[in-house]
């Protein structure tokens, strides 16, 4: 996350409380997965959190090297599965379904190639400003190429799925990425998961919408 230390390990907090939350107003199975996303999210700001603190303090390089690889990780190797899935486990319509598991097979393509980069190449983290900038020597082309089956994957399912409602969370996360591809485009992967992270409360709201309907089914329908 951009910003500080602080304002990470806040985040991680609201964050996380809207993941508990969003678990909370789970109905069915199906609908899990989507609801630990927020989760996963403030995970993410913790480590980036411990990140800004030892980069400034320039000790504990194997706790920097490793809360860099967490976020790095989730971020590049774990989204572009967990999107997809995710919508295709609450998906009930068969042919969206369809198109959907197209979406994980590019997702799990896309997660090899980014986990590939990040055993065989070096990131380096580093404060710039504000901010905190991954600098890599992944392939250039390969990875320019790869940035944009990463956008589709992380972001059409969310227009895919039929659920009500999940087409807001898409709008929200492309305009996210719109926004920091203009404002922040050299610290790109951090600060787009931190838009994506306070979108998340996108989530809880599909989930809780759907869990009053649930609730207010069981009341109308007698016993039987």
């Amino acid at each position: 996350m951009c910003f500080s230390a602080g304002a990470s390990f806040a985040g991680g907090v609201l964050i996380s409380a809207i993941g508990v939350a969003s678990v909370r107003k789970v109905r069915k199975p199906t609908q899990r997965l989507f609801a630990v996303i927020p989760l996963l999210f403030g995970f993410q700001q913790f480590a980036e959190g411990v990140l800004w603190i030892t980069l400034r303090s320039g000790e504990h390089a194997w706790l920097q090297s490793a809360v860099t690889y967490i976020f790095l990780i989730t971020a590049l190797v774990i989204w572009p599965v967990m999107i997809p899935l995710s919508m295709w486990f609450m998906e009930e319509i068969k042919k969206r379904k369809n198109i959907l598991s197209g979406l994980i097979v590019t997702g799990c393509i896309l997660s090899l190639f980014y986990a590939f980069c990040l055993i065989s190449f070096n990131v380096t983290p580093q404060i710039s400003g504000f901010h905190i900038q991954y600098v890599d020597n992944f392939p250039r082309t390969l990875v320019d190429t790869a940035f944009v089956f990463y956008l589709v994957s992380t972001m059409a399912p969310l227009f895919v799925s039929s659920v009500r409602r999940m087409w807001v969370f898409g709008i929200l996360i492309f305009v996210s990425y719109i926004i920091t591809g203009i404002f922040f485009a050299q610290y790109l992967t951090s600060v787009w998961c931190f838009f994506a992270a306070l979108i998340s409360v996108v989530i809880y709201w599909i989930l809780a919408e759907f869990a009053t309907k649930v609730h207010l089914r069981c009341i109308n329908e007698p016993d039987r």
